[in-house]
Order: C-alpha cells, then sequence, then structure tokens
C-alpha cells in the first residue's frame, strides 16, 4: 500500500483513537512510565533531532521515538552515530515526537509524505498500526527466533511479522525482606499464601500489597497478570476465572491490606509509597530499580515471580521497532541488525532500565544476584496486551471493571459482565 493511500485511514484512526495511553517500559500509560523509564508527554510535538544529515552517497534513514528521558536518547543517538561510522551506504537520524502527538504526527507525516523510515513504539499499539498497513511485513527478512515469545506476539498479526522487539519488561513482586522476616512469613508463591502475607504486614502504619489501580491502560497494565493466571482471557472475563480475579482483589480491599488510594496511584506512586515505608510488597516493573539503589540503598528489598493462582503470569511492557511500508526498507533492516547486535543491546538496556527481547542475551544480561534476574524468570510467563488493533477499547473495559470493584460501585460478577458485553461489542 501506497502511503497516499494511508492518509484518510491514518487520519480516521487518530480521530478514533484521540491521545494514545499505551505502556511502554514501564507498562506505564505514557503520561506514566513507559508503564515502559517513567515519562511524561509533552504538549508540543519537538523537532529535535540527532544524528547528522546524510552524507553525499549515502541513504537517509530516519527514526521516530517518543522517549522523552535524556539518558534514553542519549544512548540511542550513540547507537546512531556509531552505526553512522562504521559503514559509509546509509546515514541514519532520529526525531523525538512527544508519546501523546506520536499517532497524530504520523497522521501529518502521512499527508506530507514524510513519514519515518523506521518507528520505536509502544508494543501494544503495534496491532493498530498494523491494521492500517504502515508497516512492512518484514516475515523472512529478520530472524527473531531466539526471541521471547510473547515478544514476537506482540508485533505479529495473522502470522505475518511486522516489527522487531526492541526492550522489554514485566511485571513481579518486590518485597520488603526486613519486613517479612520481622513478621516471620516466608516469600509468596500463590493467591492464598500472598493474602495470609499481606495480613501478617498489615500495621496501623503499613499496607501489606499495593499496585497501580488508575482507570486507564496503566491500571490495565497492573491488573491483567492477575486475571491471566485464573486462566481467562482478555476478552473472556464473564466467567468463573475472570470473576475470581475480580474478586480476589476486592477482598484485598475488603480486608485493609490493600489501600483504596491505590485508584490514584501511578506506578511510580506506588514505588513511593514502597520506598517510604507504607507498603511492604508491590507489583511494579524493572524500571524502578535504579531510582531504588540510587534514593533509598539502605532499604532492604528483593524480588520474586508475582503469586499465581492456577499458573504464573505476567504482561509485557517495552516497545517494538517498525520498519515502515514504503520507506527506505533496506536501510532501515540494516539498522536494525547493527542495533540489535548483542554488544548494542547490552548497551542500551542498561540505559534504559531495560531486559533484552532477545532470550539468548537476556538469560546472560544479570548476575544471578541481580535484582532485575526475577524479571527475566518472569518474562517465561508474561504475556502481550492484544496484538489486537482495538486493543485500547478492551483495555478501557477491562481497567473500568477492575475499578469498579475497588471502590465498590459493582460486584465481582456486575463488573465482569458490564466488562464482557462491552468487549464483545469490540471483538464479536
Amino acid at each position: 500500500m501506497k502511503r497516499k493511500k494511508w492518509i484518510a485511514l491514518l487520519a480516521t484512526f487518530t480521530m478514533m483513537t484521540g491521545v494514545i495511553t499505551g505502556c511502554g517500559a514501564s507498562g506505564e500509560t505514557q503520561e506514566t512510565a513507559e508503564p515502559a523509564a517513567e515519562e511524561s508527554s509533552k504538549e508540543e510535538a519537538s523537532a529535535e533531532e540527532t544524528g547528522e544529515p546524510a552524507a553525499d552517497g549515502a541513504d537517509a534513514v530516519t527514526i521516530w521515538y517518543y522517549w522523552e528521558t535524556e539518558g534514553h536518547q542519549v544512548a540511542l543517538d550513540q547507537v546512531i552515530q556509531e552505526y553512522n561510522t562504521s559503514q559509509s551506504s546509509y546515514q541514519v537520524t532520529a526525531k523525538y515526537v512527544p508519546f501523546a502527538d506520536f499517532k497524530k504526527q504520523l497522521s501529518i507525516g502521512a499527508s506530507a509524505d514524510e513519514l519515518p523510515d523506521i518507528a520505536i513504539l509502544d508494543s501494544p499499539d503495534h496491532a493498530s498500526y498494523v491494521d492500517m498497513g504502515i508497516f512492512e511485513d518484514i516475515t523472512g527478512k529478520f530472524d527473531v527466533s531466539s526471541y521471547y515469545e510473547g515478544t514476537v506476539n506482540s508485533c505479529t498479526v495473522d502470522g505475518k511479522l511486522y516489527g522487531v522487539p526492541f526492550g522489554v519488561n514485566c511485571l513481579a513482586l518486590y518485597y520488603n525482606e526486613d519486613m517479612l522476616n520481622d513478621a516471620g512469613c516466608s516469600v509468596p508463591t500463590t493467591w492464598d499464601e500472598l493474602k495470609e502475607t499481606a495480613k501478617a504486614l498489615t500495621t496501623d502504619n503499613v499496607t501489606g500489597l499495593a499496585l497501580c489501580s488508575v482507570q486507564n491502560e496503566e491500571g490495565t497494565f497492573n491488573f491483567v497478570p492477575w486475571l491471566w493466571s485464573t486462566g481467562a482471557t482478555s476478552y473472556d472475563i464473564n466467567n468463573e476465572n475472570g470473576i475470581r480475579a475480580l474478586s480476589f482483589i476486592q477482598d484485598l480491599i475488603d480486608e485493609g491490606v490493600m489501600s483504596k488510594e491505590c485508584i490514584n496511584w501511578t506506578q511510580g506512586d506506588v514505588m513511593n509509597q514502597f520506598i517510604s515505608g507504607n507498603v511492604a510488597m508491590m507489583e511494579n516493573g524493572p524500571w524502578q530499580i535504579p531510582t531504588m539503589q540510587s534514593e533509598v540503598p539502605d532499604l532492604n528489598w528483593k524480588v520474586t515471580l508475582i503469586p499465581k493462582d492456577s499458573e504464573y503470569s505476567s504482561v509485557l511492557g517495552g516497545e517494538n521497532y517498525a520498519v515502515i511500508n514504503g520507506g527506505n526498507v533496506d536501510g532501515a533492516l540494516d539498522f536494525l541488525t547493527y542495533a540489535t547486535s548483542e554488544e548494542k543491546v547490552k548497551f542500551m538496556m542498561e540505559k534504559f532500565g531495560y531486559i533484552s527481547a532477545d532470550k539468548t542475551i537476556a538469560e546472560n544480561q544479570f548476575e544471578a544476584d541481580s535484582p532485575y534476574q526475577p524479571f527475566v524468570e518472569e518474562l517465561n510467563y508474561a504475556m502481550p496486551r492484544g496484538p489486537l488493533a482495538d486493543w485500547p477499547s478492551v483495555s478501557d473495559a477491562i481497567s473500568l471493571a477492575f475499578n469498579q470493584v475497588i471502590t465498590g460501585t459493582a460486584t465481582p460478577e456486575d463488573a465482569a459482565a458490564q466488562a464482557q458485553g462491552t468487549i464483545d461489542g469490540i471483538v464479536k
């Protein structure tokens, strides 16, 4: 599909979806963190670019990204500069576009025939762009056989590969080891053990558990591991499994081991409550580790898998690379081959606080006692949101049900039924 044919599709998509609320490093909504590094979006688009203009005889390759964090930008720029000096066929430059404006800018770019050659985007949004025909089918052109299955699934539609996972994160359970030891508790591995441990850790000043429960994509990101652990799916919630997941969250609230204030706490807020000693355990992602290590170096905390109901589960956050259909495909693929080499991946993952999407790299990325290592193990159980072009609408239904049971405005049964009605209207 040529670029001129994308314009109407892009414009329509932009009107329908409005501002993106995906998760990235964090899984945090981007206003948040990057549900991937916590980042807030700016009001205006930025034309700031990194990299030098294409040299004589070199074909230009342009990248668009939404990372606001300076460290992320510097790391990407270093890899770009090293690539540009390593060969003379292509010259890469990168442009920052605020997260909230990313889809809008792609629409404008299509109208002006000024799309990039590579986009770095939030993984749950990938299917939406594929649905518009904006991405190149790179099946057989790039080897992702060593990547985590969930990350590949996030950029695969109808069996065709439309992207390359950049870096990933997921959610796990942090716990204050001193608090657990003082209460005589072991690290919980099941829901029943988690509830009992949370009760034992709850005092007048401390709640046993906290997880981000805001009513948006960030809330969905934090709830779906509990939903999926029962065997339910994102599209079939009005059943015994889905109701059990909602009931478990309701029980935590009713028994006072999780605060209703979680509906107002982003993942960053949850971390702040944890490092302040107000929360004994929290569900959160690896992007919080650098902040915790620098701000509370003496706090005794560790990370483990999210306790399970019938199976272990977590949710994928992070970004994917995508090659634009009709752009400099050969140049884009050449850069991606360079940027996904083990040396460059390890460099960028360290700077980003991410885990490599390439399993062979991730398994040797950290020391055995690293706090990141449990997240590497958790990735074996992590799944993407979607992939579905209408994922934002499904996510809204899930986060609403999650919020309703916390606030007590609906029973788990009623919340599940209402969510299912909305979801059925979207996917059936």
